[in-house]
């Protein structure tokens, strides 16, 4: 796909979202700021005694916002950019079906729809966390590191569930279902250390676990996350990426005629 046409599909992307509202494309800016607002104000106040009680009052008041901000749009990002690439086929079926796009590169859109999106809340967060002179440190350059890793993880899994979902309409549902279980399989709105040792294996396996770690490693903690787990997660994405690769090219036909 060509340069000038994906920066399209990003532009109509993030316009379309809110195109029959009033403010338009202004919503791509406002909703992040009022969820960042309702997170470190309304939950900083309603769970902030929880960390306390589990040996986090080094957060300070805010200390629960933090936490569960961190893990929490990027794990918003990750899901959405899986889910809604699960669906881009079906989405996009009357321009694939008149128009010799990449069904490989399609998806592309998404990734960066979703992270313009994620950047814009991570800009409102950033200057919260500076305005309640939170400590920040050089270790903050890992984010983009482990958004990256994060990302293709998504890119892949969503490739093969969309090449799934054309076949099986099924898998959009599945997928949405999976998300939600997913979600609650991983810390992020509680702390880690309330998980049952008997447990703790089954989340070892989860991914999202390990992501949503070293973000509150690398920005709360300050420190140099796992780079073994990072590695490993990394891996499995780009395998799972040549995977959804390979498959798109074989059954691109099929695809095609399917839609």
């Amino acid at each position: 796909m060509n340069l000038p046409l994906l920066l399209h599909f990003v532009r109509k992307d993030l316009i379309d979202r809110h195109a029959a509202s009033a403010l338009g494309a202004l919503w791509t800016l406002l909703l992040p700021l009022a969820n960042i607002l309702i997170f470190t104000l309304v939950f900083s106040q309603i769970m902030g005694a929880r960390l306390e009680s589990m040996g986090m009052e080094y957060l300070g008041s805010y200390g629960y916002s933090v936490y569960l901000v961190t893990g929490l749009l990027a794990w918003i990002c990750f899901s959405a950019t899986m889910t809604r690439i699960t669906d881009v086929y079906h989405e996009k079926a009357g321009l694939i079906t008149k128009v010799r796009v990449s069904l490989i590169s399609l998806p592309v859109y998404v990734v960066i729809s979703e992270t313009i999106v994620y950047l814009i809340s991570m800009s409102f967060f950033i200057v919260f966390l500076l305005l309640i002179d939170f400590s920040w440190s050089i270790y903050w350059l890992w984010l983009p590191v482990i958004f990256l890793v994060q990302q293709v993880l998504a890119y892949g899994l969503g490739l093969i569930f969309a090449i799934l979902s054309v076949f099986l309409r099924d898998i959009k549902e599945v997928v949405n279902v999976a998300t939600q279980f997913w979600f609650w399989l991983t810390p992020i709105v509680y702390v880690a250390t309330i998980i049952p040792e008997r447990w703790s294996a089954v989340f070892l396996l989860n991914p999202i676990y390990h992501t949503t770690k070293a973000y509150r490693d690398a920005l709360i903690l300050g420190q140099t996350p796992d780079l073994t787990s990072l590695a490993i997660i990394a891996a499995v994405g780009f395998a799972l990426l040549a995977l959804g690769i390979y498959l798109g090219r074989q059954l691109e036909r099929d695809i095609r005629d399917f839609l």
